[in-house]
């Protein structure tokens, strides 16, 4: 494998990333790091708020989205807490690297995060499939690697159909919303997904594209993650995980805080 190297997005003023790809591989992985909420930050995240939450075509305001958002999480523990905030970040820098969301952050009818895939995406008619995992920094069993692993791990039940839920009927409903403009080639392929599911006939994993995720919450006080010893220790076991593609991302965030602050913000 290379060194790491620094990638930029679409929006590099948005963020900074650390690259680790292999061309011999069929994966690569994302090295995130927001210690604080730029300028620059704030105002794409207030550009694409909407459209993450309800979709392109949505009418609503910034504010009044906004306050459905606190209104979300109120009452959470920690764990909802940083599983939502982290799903969002996700959410946000896949669409800053071009990556059409084929999902909304929230259900139309429930006050929640929807369930099923983390999320669902088409980039250069390649469809991707997005599972978020977090933790808090002091846990010491929390670390990217763990985290990735059980994303992976839960990626592998939902294809297995040990989940409660439909996964794909999930994602067919969103992927029908008026407001997200739905793509009928998505449509077809996950209603017939849906239609398996519920006949038991599961896909095979390995000839889907994945992109598992990992969020670090930090105690309100940076520390500059060790990239070269977390990316030797993903590299060591991310062969063994079964895809046809596999995008990995590594986020650390200095705090859930600044998230908060900002929904409640004017």
């Amino acid at each position: 494998m290379r060194g790491i190297n620094t990638i930029n997005p679409i929006n590099k003023e948005i963020f900074t990333v650390r690259l680790e790809k292999d061309e011999k591989s069929n994966y690569e992985i994302h090295f995130l790091a927001i210690e604080n909420f730029t300028h620059e930050f704030t105002n794409y995240m207030s550009e694409h708020f909407v459209s993450i939450c309800e979709g392109v075509a949505s009418e609503s305001s910034l504010s009044t989205v906004k306050k459905r958002t606190v209104s979300f999480f109120e009452n959470k523990d920690k764990n909802t807490t940083m599983g939502a905030i982290a799903e969002f970040l996700m959410h946000l820098y896949l669409k800053s690297l071009g990556y059409k969301q084929e999902c909304t952050y929230f259900n139309l009818e429930e006050g929640s995060i929807k369930k099923g895939f983390d999320g669902y995406y088409r980039k250069e008619e390649i469809e991707w499939i997005m599972e978020s995992k977090s933790g808090y920094v002091n846990n010491t069993s929390v670390t990217h690697p763990a985290k990735i692993k059980k994303a992976y791990e839960d990626l592998v039940e939902k294809f297995t159909g040990k989940v409660k839920n439909n996964p794909w009927k999930n994602a067919y409903n969103h992927a029908s919303l008026l407001d997200i403009i739905p793509d009928e080639d998505v449509r077809r392929k996950l209603r017939k997904l849906a239609s398996d599911f519920t006949d038991q006939k599961y896909p095979l994993i390995e000839d889907y594209y994945l992109i598992p995720a990992s969020t670090i919450f930090l105690d309100d006080k940076w520390d500059e993650p060790n990239y070269i010893a977390i990316q030797e220790e993903l590299v060591s076991s991310l062969p063994e995980y079964k895809c046809k593609k596999m995008i990995v991302i590594c986020l650390t965030k200095k705090s859930i805080n600044m998230f908060l602050e900002y929904i409640k913000s004017e």
